[in-house]
């Protein structure tokens, strides 16, 4: 099999990683991708969003799957542009991508279908978003309806607060165009975790539970990331708890979707609130969460290319029952090491040591998964981004695969780099 991965984060150095190891492909390309994935495929410098190039290559190296990473092209409809021209997809059509591209559609999908959700409102005008923070009681969570690479959610306690993230919204000051509507919910408390499935239109896969962490500093405190860190499995989460994530959301989403009369092919991935009143679903995504997928893939043993593929295809049950993929009990641990100033204003060409030559570190047990690197005209490894790269340990219990994700990213450094040290700890 030959496949394209498009993107160029850590989530697609973790998906062209995980298709690589798999039997039977070929040759597996990274549209653009990043230093790190040139050691598992070929990077292709295009834009993720320009659909004519991409379906030229695939045409010209007689790709046979392409599976997206990145939120944008899903929502600009790759999946629906590259199918139409007899390529299989991984990755929902522009109208299922709805799910994440607008936080109030995914808020009438959950309503409409009986899903646990917070209670919301959605406004486009500043004295309605006003009047309505003044009418409930706060804490109040306010999101930018559109796509805000992750960091579209602000929550105050304070009313004045409120009202000037409400302005800066709605004014396009914060979030351009993707702030233009907003949602105000309801503030759950409880423990926050991700539950992910895979989707053929016809079933669904669920993957291992996994909590990523997204405030910057330890304890979860300090401006929103777009994720520090993520472990799995969860301590906290039993098995009857996960029946029930799996039977009234996931399941119930994939059942949604299908009455919705969309054909959705991908990832359902569903960020919760555990609370005392039971699990209720604060967002969806329509891909793999980043840093969640670094996180989970390795958890995962046999043919992932082929998963997905299946997946394409419309025969999920029949590949999974047949043992083409297994969840391994090794717990995992992933830390994100970011840059001086992240998620703010950060440097960039910083030169990165204790990474190999080939800017890849796979030692089977722990690996360093590549998002904002790059090249410098001597060739040597430099930042490139806010999320520099994150380290996964893969071991039999969570504290040894804490232990040996830090001690591996203890030796990788570059000026000003910063990462949170409670990941995976028994208090997050």
């Amino acid at each position: 099999m030959r496949v394209l991965v498009v993107g160029s984060g850590g989530r697609e150095h973790a998906l062209a990683w995980a298709i690589y190891r798999s039997p039977g492909v070929e040759k597996v390309w990274v549209a653009p991708g990043n230093p790190g994935t040139k050691t598992h495929g070929v990077n292709v410098p295009i834009d993720p969003l320009d659909f004519d190039a991409i379906y030229d290559l695939c045409r010209e190296e007689s790709i046979d799957l392409v599976v997206v990473g990145p939120e944008n092209p899903l929502a600009a409809g790759i999946a629906d542009f590259v199918t139409d021209r007899g390529i299989l997809v991984f990755g929902p059509t522009g109208t299922g991508a709805q799910l994440e591209a607008s936080k109030s559609m995914a808020k009438d999908f959950m309503a409409r279908h009986g899903i646990p959700h917070a209670r919301y409102k959605v406004l486009e005008q500043v004295e309605d978003a006003v009047d309505y923070v003044r009418s409930v009681p706060g804490p109040w969570v306010i999101k930018a309806d559109g796509l805000a690479y992750g960091k579209g959610v602000t929550i105050v306690s304070d009313v004045n607060e409120a009202e000037k993230a409400i302005g800066e919204m709605l004014s396009g000051k914060l979030h351009g165009e993707a702030g233009r509507r907003i949602v105000i919910e309801e503030y759950l408390e409880g423990i926050e975790a991700t539950a992910m499935a895979l989707c053929d239109g016809n079933t669904i896969f669920c993957l291992p539970m996994v909590k990523d962490h997204k405030r910057v500093y330890e304890g979860d405190k300090g401006p929103m990331t777009g994720g520090m860190g993520a472990y799995s499995p969860l301590p906290f989460v039993t098995p009857e708890m996960e029946n029930t994530i799996y039977r009234d959301i996931l399941y119930k989403t994939f059942l949604g979707l299908k009455a919705d009369g969309i054909d959705y092919r991908g990832v359902i991935y569903a960020g919760l609130m555990l609370t005392e009143d039971g699990p209720k679903v604060l967002e969806y995504n329509v891909r793999f969460g980043d840093p969640e997928a670094q996180c989970v893939l390795p958890r995962l043993a046999g043919d992932f290319a082929g998963l997905l593929l299946a997946c394409a295809l419309g025969c999920l049950e029949s590949f999974v029952s047949g043992k083409g993929i297994e969840i391994r009990d090794e717990a995992a641990v992933t830390i994100v090491l970011a840059s001086r100033g992240y998620p703010g204003g950060y440097p960039k060409g910083l030169p990165i040591e204790g990474i190999t030559d080939s800017g890849d570190t796979d030692s089977g047990d722990a690996m360093v998964f590549h998002a904002g690197t790059g090249l410098d005209e001597g060739g040597r490894l430099v930042t490139s981004g806010g999320r520099v790269l994150a380290v996964t340990a893969l071991m039999p219990i969570l504290e040894e695969a804490r232990s040996k994700a830090y001690g591996v990213l203890s030796q990788i450094t570059f000026p000003g780099a910063h990462y949170r040290k409670d990941i995976g700890g028994l208090d997050t």
